[in-house]
């Protein structure tokens, strides 16, 4: 960890450099059984050095700039990775995504807290225990002072300038050599645009090496860039000082009109359209020397081809042997765990800090939910006590619906976060696990159940409330547990959410209240097994008072008789059956849960 004094002569001792990346994928192509599974490099023999400064990443036709950053961050699954990435020369340490920042494109903080809220729990997870909380509020400081952030340090985090510098603020907490940054001014304007480079170049000329990615840049943002590494379907277009690439393509013989903007001139030259490039290639046409040979090919392979013999790749290869002393093995690319300096303790509790505050920042879904329960209570006044029951049961589970959204909207959040050292996905399941089933299905679940036991005057006693207690939560419990184990891998458009859909009508046709089980055909019975909301309705109909009369589709019977038209089991066991059932699925629900968890795709 770098202390917050350190000079910036140290973070020069800092350089990553890159020997031979390549990266292949595995696609299928073909339908059912005549689908075949080939291999694709998207990256080729990628060199290059990243000294302090801003280097810039640019990518042309699909370059895969995005994919080089997350290489160089250890962000991006080793399967089909080869090539060496070194820190000056030595493997990475295995605490390196820990001690570098990296700020994602989509800006992943959280609008619900300030600012200074947001950096209060990545310093909290992400600088160790050691430092007191004076010194941490101190660096906190420190950034905010930095970015400019101090007039807003104290209110949400709002959009635009404010929301990419809380970004950036986040990656600089642990005060890195080293900041990733993937497309940092997506969604900005050009005003705005500038301002994060201007900042950015302050920050890099302090010593740090600053590498992102970039589409497009304007001509103010391209002069500050100190090196520029040009990427076109997978392959170096060009590496070096970003102020000579202009010259270097002019010695490839493609010239820059007056006004142009380089980084459009660069897209146009790679993919042809540029009048320069036209003309380049009448010219070569004409010629009857090796360069005839090397304009019948595609432009990127003639640039990648004439990029290899520049002096700009020679340099490369000198600096990369000094740096290697000669000597690098591909096995630093392996994955090693993440080292995290804080314990497992440390990380939960502050996961239920951060969500107890994202709840008090925007309430709204609570309040609905308890409203919700309200009118519905009034209304349970026009039903008899069986169907009031019916709409317990069900209640509970469609307001367990929303639970797909515990991790489903934090989804992209949690990936980045683990990648960064933030946390355990232990520490943050069952962070996140414990806070929504105590507050956003414990709580209400008790209240609406407490009340509605009351009314419907059923089986008197602290028993029989607590057996209907716990019943209800499980219900509650193990719907939870089953959207999170359907859909937690996907979002609101896809297939997995339709499934969830025809779930929930399944387990309320096997719920149906004039459903008599007993007389129902045998090919059919078995699947009442497989409705979470059926043994919570088994369980609440035995608490029916048996001497009450009810009235049941206009017929008019006692709550005993309704038990035995049911075709109920009227022993104790067959209330802790039920009840043992749910909690089965329940535990084997969130156990495939905190599985799909584990298994994530972690690399991006």
């Amino acid at each position: 960890m770098l202390p917050t004094h350190m000079s910036s002569s140290h973070y020069q001792d800092f350089i990553p450099d890159i020997h031979n990346i390549c990266y292949r994928v595995k696609e299928k192509s073909g339908f059912l059984l005549c689908r075949r599974t080939f291999e694709r490099e998207v990256l080729t023999n990628i060199n290059g050095t990243m000294k302090p400064g801003l280097n810039a990443v640019m990518e042309c036709t699909g370059g895969g700039k995005s994919l080089l950053l997350d290489i160089l961050a250890a962000r991006k699954d080793p399967n089909g990775l080869s090539g060496d990435v070194l820190i000056n020369g030595a493997p990475r340490p295995a605490n390196f995504k820990c001690n570098s920042g990296f700020v994602v494109q989509d800006d992943l903080v959280l609008g619900t807290l300030t600012v200074r809220e947001n950096l209060t729990f990545s310093a909290a997870l992400r600088l160790p225990t050691t430092m007191t909380k004076h010194e941490k509020d101190e660096r906190i400081k420190v950034v905010i002072e930095e970015l400019g952030l101090d007039e807003v340090a104290d209110s949400k985090v709002g959009s635009g300038e404010e929301r990419k510098k809380t970004s950036i603020a986040m990656g600089l907490i642990t005060d890195p050599s080293i900041l990733f940054l993937d497309e940092p001014t997506t969604g900005l304007d050009w005003s705005t645009a500038n301002a994060i480079f201007l900042l950015l170049k302050n920050i890099s000329e302090q010593g740090r090496t600053i590498i992102f990615s970039f589409r497009q840049p304007q001509n103010s943002i391209f002069k500050l860039f100190d090196s520029l590494t040009l990427l076109a379907s997978g392959k170096l277009m060009y590496h070096g000082p970003a102020q000579k690439a202009l010259e270097y393509f002019e010695s490839a013989g493609y010239h820059c009109e007056l006004l142009n903007n380089p980084s459009d001139f660069f897209v146009d030259v790679i993919n042809g359209d540029s009048p320069a490039a036209v003309r380049a290639m009448q010219e070569e046409e004409a010629n009857e020397t090796e360069q005839l040979l090397m304009g019948k090919l595609p432009v990127i392979e003639r640039l990648a081809q004439f990029y290899s013999k520049s002096p700009f790749y020679r340099e490369t290869e000198t600096e990369l042997e000094r740096l290697s002393g000669g000597q690098h093995s591909s096995s630093n690319l392996a994955f090693k765990e993440i080292t995290y300096v804080t314990t497992f303790c440390h990380q939960f509790r502050w996961i239920l800090w951060r969500s107890f505050r994202n709840l008090m920042g925007h309430p709204q879904p609570w309040i609905v939910q308890v409203i919700l329960q309200i009118l519905l209570i009034g209304l349970l006044f026009l039903f008899c006590r069986a169907w009031s029951l019916y709409v317990l049961t069900v209640f509970q589970c469609v307001t367990s619906v929303s639970a797909r959204e515990i991790f489903l909207m934090e989804r992209n959040l949690f990936i980045h976060e683990y990648l960064n050292g933030y946390y355990r996905v232990s520490s943050y399941f069952l962070g996140k696990l414990l806070f929504d089933l105590l507050f956003g299905r414990f709580f209400p679940s008790f209240i609406f159940t407490l009340v509605l036991y009351l009314m419907l005057g059923l089986k008197r006693g602290i028993t029989a409330f607590l057996i209907t207690m716990i019943t209800t939560l499980m219900v509650a419990y193990s719907t939870t547990a089953m959207i999170l184990a359907i859909g937690i891998h996907e979002n609101a458009a896809s297939g997995k959410t339709l499934l969830v859909t025809v779930y929930f009508v399944f387990m309320l046709v096997f719920l149906g209240m004039s459903l008599n089980f007993e007389t129902m055909a045998p090919q059919l019975s078995w699947l009442q097994y497989f409705s979470i909301p059926h043994y919570g309705y088994m369980v609440s109909c035995l608490h029916l008072n048996e001497n009450v009369t009810l009235f049941v589709l206009n017929f008019r019977c006692t709550g005993e008789e309704f038990l035995k038209i049911q075709g109920l089991d009227l022993s104790p066991w067959s209330i802790w059956k039920n009840i043992l059932s749910l909690a089965c699925m329940m535990i084997i629900f969130l156990t495939i849960v905190y599985l799909k968890l584990l298994f994530l795709k972690k690399h991006c």
